[in-house]
């Protein structure tokens, strides 16, 4: 991320203040290996604290005055930002986001910086993921292959749709494929978020739709172009295959969370379902974290609670 942290408030951030955010970007990026939608929000999140801060001091904080930042003027923060209808959830990550720019800049100043991070993030409730029934989801992807006018446009939403339900690819990840991909071997290499490489066995149904994909599309294939393309040639966008999914599951009355990531939900869930282990679903998925797998956990809990509420003649 090169030249100065960019901010509709960017004017009202002392140079100071820019510099070192800037900074704490460029190590975000170099040594945790952050993804740039990552150092986005984070720009974006620190920004606004730092323009925010200005407004409410009165003058440009430089890195003096931020060091004396209070809990009174969190709380200002918090409840302005919250003010402009952003929710628990998001406020969480804006807090989150501050707490981790002042932990560094906080070692780099020398100076104490509880009163940021002690800052108590609002409440929310986790939402769980929203898998597809097998049923559902073997339904979606054949309502999408009869959606195109286009025979090659077909296969290729039911080819990226297949790698996230059948590989767990998250959908950057499958339309980050190369030409130099196919034919799709048995096992990929996938480098998902922070640059974390796994690797996932590829179904031949995956290998398959991919092929019919190749053997139908118009567009001249290289080892270095998309391996996905849209209409006219160029990368195949997040935004089309969204609009696929929101089409098919019109046409199913499927709810509104059937989309392209319910898929990947849809193969963690299914293979857990099947008796798979969590630790293997957790290497599969590329889940940094255990914690983060054992949401399918509850979803699938939740379920068999609602079988038992249901059906066992003790229940209620």
């Amino acid at each position: 991320m090169s030249g100065p942290a960019k901010s509709e408030h960017s004017g009202l951030i002392s140079p100071a203040a820019r510099d070192a955010l800037q900074n704490w970007l460029s190590q975000q990026r170099a040594l945790k290996g952050a993804a740039e939608n990552t150092l986005t929000a984070y720009q974006g999140d620190v920004a606004d604290f730092l323009a925010f801060m200005t407004v409410h001091k009165g003058d440009a904080q430089g890195l003096g005055a931020l060091s004396k930042i209070t809990i009174s003027d969190m709380r200002s923060w918090m409840a302005q930002t919250r003010a402009g209808d952003v929710g628990p959830r998001s406020m969480a990550r804006k807090l989150s986001s501050v707490k981790a720019f002042y932990r560094w800049l906080s070692e780099r100043e020398g100076f104490e910086p509880t009163a940021v991070l002690s800052t108590r993030s609002p409440k929310f409730t986790k939402k769980l993921p929203r898998p597809l029934a097998v049923d559902a989801a073997k339904a979606l992807l054949d309502c999408v292959e009869i959606q195109s006018d286009r025979p090659w446009v077909s296969a290729r939403d039911v080819a990226v749709l297949t790698l996230l339900w059948g590989c767990g690819l998250r959908i950057s990840e499958a339309l980050g494929l190369r030409g130099a991909d196919a034919p799709l071997p048995e096992v990929l290499r996938i480098v998902g978020k922070g640059g974390k490489e796994r690797v996932v066995p590829v179904l031949p149904a995956a290998q398959a739709a991919v092929a019919e994909y190749l053997r139908l599309c118009p567009h001249m294939q290289s080892d270095d172009a998309p391996l996905f393309r849209g209409i006219r040639g160029g990368a195949l966008g997040a935004r089309a295959i969204a609009q696929v999914m929101a089409d098919a599951r019109m046409q199913l009355g499927l709810p509104a969370t059937a989309t392209p990531h319910a898929m990947r939900h849809s193969f963690a869930t299914h293979l857990l379902d099947a008796g798979g282990d969590l630790r293997a679903i957790q290497e599969l998925l590329g889940h940094a974290s255990l914690s983060t797998t054992q949401a399918y956990t509850a979803v699938d809990t939740a379920r068999l609670m609602d079988v038992y509420n249901k059906a066992h003649p003790k229940a209620g």
